[in-house]
């Protein structure tokens, strides 16, 4: 059995029946610009994959809508075959259009090919965790989950999938979920800024249930507050490290996923997770979100 890393920060936590580091990697930046196509440069998105890695992570984010299917290709080149301790992470519910934007598919049909894509595309037998996408662009959106949420049960059942999550979702449809089958996580937007599920975040926590930021640093215009950068320099750090240092702090079921095409930012990422934030700086860090 492999043995878990120690040296990243924020150590480990359970889904289902394996474990995985709280910093993972989010993979949605290693395809082209919009997230379409392919990335300007291959060998470089390979080296990125393969120093997440290195580095130990064991937990990588990804979905076959990226691209489509290129940053799962760019997963299989580089890494398979999968080292144990490895879990890739998927999202089903949306495909897209000749336009980037990201239609939904949550048809069972619609589902069923997209879970069989990923298993391609990754070059695996059974995933080991499936969120179910929900909302649009422009976040949650209100209404019952339960057809698509039943679909992915069945594929579950078949074997394909191992655990189940949400992503995208309101509080609402995490709780007709979990009427429906037991969830492992929950992938919402959250940061420092945007703290609409403070109180999702801690009942997940008190259930043992993960809860994965995505934007974890402001999405695509990143984090902006004076409050933040003069944290930074006051603690020698950049304002990203500030940020994800902070996520892991806030409570023990986060686990990050932040992207990069970078190795040096991958590195950097991981490193400034580690800071460590004092009290004072956990209060003042605090009012940015808060009304």
């Amino acid at each position: 059995m492999s043995t878990l890393p120690t040296s990243l920060p924020g150590g480990t936590w359970t889904l289902g029946d394996f474990t995985v580091t709280r910093f993972g990697y989010g993979a949605m930046q290693l395809a082209g610009p919009g997230v379409m196509g392919p990335p300007a440069d291959h060998d470089g998105a390979l080296a990125v994959l393969r120093e997440a890695v290195g580095l130990g992570i064991t937990h990588i984010d990804t979905s076959d809508a990226y691209g489509p299917r290129v940053t799962n290709q760019l997963i299989r080149e580089a890494l398979h075959p999968y080292p144990e301790s490895l879990h890739i992470v998927t999202k089903v519910g949306a495909t897209r259009d000749q336009q980037g934007g990201w239609p939904p598919a949550r048809e069972p049909e619609d589902l069923r090919r997209s879970v069989r894509g990923n298993l391609e595309s990754l070059g695996l037998e059974a995933l080991d965790l499936v969120n179910l996408r929900l909302g649009n662009a422009q976040g949650p959106q209100p209404g019952s989950i339960a057809e698509p949420f039943e679909t992915l049960v069945e594929l579950q059942q078949e074997g394909l999938i191992r655990h189940l999550g949400v992503s995208n979702a309101t509080a609402e449809q995490v709780v007709e979920a979990q009427a429906i089958a037991p969830i492992v996580c929950v992938q919402n937007m959250y940061n420092l800024a945007h703290r609409q599920d403070d109180e999702l975040i801690d009942r997940l926590a008190e259930e043992g249930i993960a809860y994965v930021p995505f934007f974890p640093l402001g999405g695509f215009t990143p984090l902006q507050s004076s409050t933040l950068s003069d944290a930074a320099a006051r603690l020698h750090a950049t304002p990203m490290s500030v940020a994800l240092a902070w996520l892991l702090r806030r409570s023990p079921n986060i686990l990050l996923i932040p992207g990069t095409s970078s190795v040096e930012h991958l590195r950097e990422n991981a490193a400034g997770a580690g800071l460590r934030l004092t009290g004072e700086d956990l209060a003042e860090l605090d009012k940015i979100g808060r009304p």
